[in-house]
């Protein structure tokens, strides 16, 4: 390289800083006011004024061996040490068992209801059915996971397992198979990924919009925005009943002794 070739190199070079450096300085007063609004007339197109999203810490994925961590900004349900944040019977202590980091259906004990309650919200739990499997159809593996104690997503063995569709594992019990069978074997953990959004109700109590399910089933999409018919019902179509903006999230006792792990909740805020 000449001495010539140098210069202009190290000019080049140097205006090419000076280009980022302008262009890092602008881009840290982000944000225009001559751009176009978007609709409902509250913010431009990249307007510098609009809030930006809150941070928070993400969780990690489970293996079969460990439970993942949740994201920093969720209510943890249950954390594999206790029952702390579940309600049996008539709001009695729940008496499902605690063993080895998860929690177990007693039989007979009888659903259990969290404490806290829930509208439009992110749902996250693992589930095992019991090894060795016993039992066929619905009497395999059997529970449930249900928003406001009445809108089921199926908690089922369905490895090679055969029941009714709407009846099968990650099903909206009564109303909607899941898109494919994405089940793992008895005993292995499985992850349900549930996106809920709450029915609302008009002042006179009519529905005025159902609820919806978008849900991700180990990792693949059963339900993607699906119309809710109706609260569960069995051998019926479900119907909506009006009710409040929130409610329990409710663990089925179908007899069988499935495991449950790693179960926690964001609430949704619809604010953009």
């Amino acid at each position: 390289m000449t001495r010539r070739q140098a210069n202009v190199f190290g000019v080049s070079a140097a205006a090419a800083i000076a280009v980022c450096s302008l262009s890092i300085g602008q881009d840290a007063q982000v944000g225009f006011k001559d751009t176009p609004m978007l609709p409902g007339g509250k913010w431009h197109v990249h307007d510098g004024d609009r809030p930006r999203p809150r941070v928070i810490t993400p969780g990690t994925c489970s293996t079969q061996q460990e439970p993942g961590q949740p994201p920093s900004d969720a209510t943890v349900l249950f954390d594999g040490k206790d029952l702390s944040h579940w309600r049996g019977r008539r709001g009695r202590p729940a008496e499902w068992n605690v063993e080895d980091g998860a929690m177990v259906i007693k039989p007979g004990a009888g659903e259990i209801s969290s404490a806290e309650e829930f509208g439009d919200c992110q749902l996250h739990l693992e589930f095992a059915a019991p090894v060795p499997a016993r039992g066929r159809d619905q009497g395999r593996g059997n529970s449930g996971v249900m928003f406001f104690g009445r809108y089921e997503i199926q908690v089922l063995d369905s490895f090679e397992n055969v029941t009714y569709a709407d009846g099968q594992a990650a099903a909206i019990y009564g109303q909607y198979p899941p898109l494919v069978n994405a089940s793992r074997p008895a005993g292995q953990w499985q992850s349900y990924d549930i996106i809920f959004t709450a029915p609302r109700f008009k002042p006179d109590q009519s529905l005025e919009s159902p609820a919806y399910v978008t849900m991700l089933h180990n990792g693949v999409l059963v339900h993607n925005h699906a119309a809710v018919i109706g609260a569960m019902a069995y051998r019926a179509v479900g119907k909506y009943t009006a009710h409040g903006p929130k409610g329990p999230i409710v663990l089925q006792d179908h007899g069988n002794p499935v495991r449950f792990r790693n179960i926690w909740v964001r609430e949704i805020s619809n604010e953009h």
